[in-house]
């Protein structure tokens, strides 16, 4: 009697043991797979208004300084 539930106990620990390995390895994938966080430069929005893109090519092109860009940008964001 003593060795079935022996057999039994190690058969529960094993099933645990393979879920808890199945689960951390889920686990890391959806962890790496996830997006970063904040790594770098905002991203440009797809679809930027005719102003805000004006606003960016003028910029670029150096027609306007960065106060005047930054200032204009906060403009046109409200």
């Amino acid at each position: 009697m003593c060795d079935a539930a022996g057999s039994l106990a190690g058969l529960v620990w094993a099933v645990l043991t393979v879920a808890l390995v199945v689960g951390a390895v889920a686990a890391a994938r959806l962890w790496r797979a996830r997006p970063a966080v904040d790594t770098g430069p905002k991203a440009v929005p797809l679809a930027l208004d005719p102003a805000q893109q004006e606003l960016r090519r003028r910029y670029a092109a150096g027609e306007i300084e960065r106060e005047e860009f930054l200032q204009r940008k906060v403009d046109l964001e409200y």
